[in-house]
């Protein structure tokens, strides 16, 4: 239980909770150069609250990303401005572009597509 206590404390996912903290998150990202991924959410959704733990332990594997967690009922505006249909849905997101978008609770596949993303932004970085 004390490990569990001490992931909570850690927690890298940002929860979005506004479209004006959702804007300044994504233009701080984009000045930064920081690639960003985006879980869009449903308090109701099962398969989205199961993704949570992988996302979450997706946030402390790879420091350099900015993860966040947007609730779809909350920010219904974000949520229709990125074209969001179904949850859970995963954007990845490079320089304020969406490069890559995962619909569905894939664990395996998540995984894949950000070591792929991660890859792909370490030879954009030494070409």
């Amino acid at each position: 239980m004390e490990g569990h206590q001490e992931l909570l404390k850690k927690s890298r996912v940002v929860k979005v909770d506004s479209k004006k903290s959702w804007d300044f998150l994504a233009t701080q990202a984009t000045n930064q150069g920081s690639p960003v991924v985006v879980h869009f959410t449903a308090s109701w959704c099962m398969p989205s609250l199961a993704m949570n733990p992988i996302f979450e332990e997706l946030a402390l594997s790879y420091q350099d990303i900015l993860f966040l967690l947007v609730d779809v009922d909350e920010l219904k505006v974000v949520a229709s401005q990125m074209e969001i249909k179904a949850m859970p849905t995963f954007l990845l997101m490079k320089e304020g572009t969406t490069v890559d978008k995962l619909v569905g609770a894939n664990p395996d596949e998540m995984r894949k597509r950000i070591s792929d993303f991660v890859y792909s932004i370490g030879s954009d970085k030494t070409s």
